[in-house]
């Protein structure tokens, strides 16, 4: 507001506006910037790791992608997912979209004022493991616990240990209770889960958490990095 002010006043002058309608103009700008910067710092805390928008994920060179069920997703008038706590697990090979797709859903919830995070599988492993050290495990846990959209991306190329099970199983199980949505993006289908976590019986528990409140979406597709599809694995990022 105070760096319009001034040339607010001259075309209020010129247009003759009422001091009413000069000061709700400065107040409607004041806000409006207030949630442009808010919007900014909720996407720029969420760690986002692919410029993909569903603006411009090419969905014509990914035929194993159902465009409208993806674009259902995102409505952000619904965005269903998200409010009853729906997780979405996206499964296919290396280079098909999964990653981002997933992100591409997260930020239509980070427009929509939701919070959300984006974290490798293995860097919130190490987090959580780290957060035993130095005793922050329970801090850890609630913040990741309370935000509305945690995506988990690239599970199933690692072996975790017993730690890294209990804790990662934690994790999904207070965001079961608090009816949280997850999105996972993985290359392996769940009944190879239990060979990269430890417990089989705590795999099933996972899988029956995981999967009640769940969509899970099969990708069968070209590798989109292939340079022959003309994507060379960058797109154009439309910032919000």
């Amino acid at each position: 507001m105070a760096e319009i002010v001034s040339d607010r006043i001259v075309l209020a002058s010129k247009q003759k506006w009422s001091p009413r309608k000069l000061l709700m103009d400065l107040i409607e700008e004041e806000a409006s910037f207030r949630r442009e910067k808010t919007v900014r710092s909720r996407i720029r805390r969420a760690s986002l790791v692919e410029s993909w928008t569903l603006e411009t994920f090419p969905f014509d060179l990914q035929p194993g992608v159902d465009q409208a069920q993806i674009m259902d997703l995102a409505d952000l008038a619904d965005l269903d997912f998200v409010r009853k706590g729906i997780n979405i697990v996206f499964i296919g090979k290396p280079g098909v979209g999964k990653t981002g797709l997933a992100s591409s859903l997260l930020l239509k919830a980070l427009l929509d004022g939701y919070l959300g995070l984006t974290q490798r599988m293995q860097d919130l492993l190490d987090d959580l493991l780290r957060s035993i050290a130095d005793r922050t495990t329970k801090n850890l846990m609630n913040r990741l616990s309370r935000l509305d959209v945690l995506l988990a991306d690239e599970m199933g190329y690692l072996c975790l240990n017993k730690d890294q099970s209990n804790l990662f199983f934690k994790l999904m199980d207070n965001r079961y209770l608090a009816k949280k949505s997850t999105i996972i993006t993985t290359n392996s289908g769940f009944d190879d889960w239990g060979n990269f976590f430890s417990d089989p019986a705590m795999t099933a528990a996972l899988l029956s958490r995981l999967k009640h409140r769940c969509i899970v979406i099969q990708i069968d597709g070209p590798d989109l990095r292939d340079p022959n599809l003309g994507t060379s694995g960058a797109l154009t990022f439309k910032s919000p």
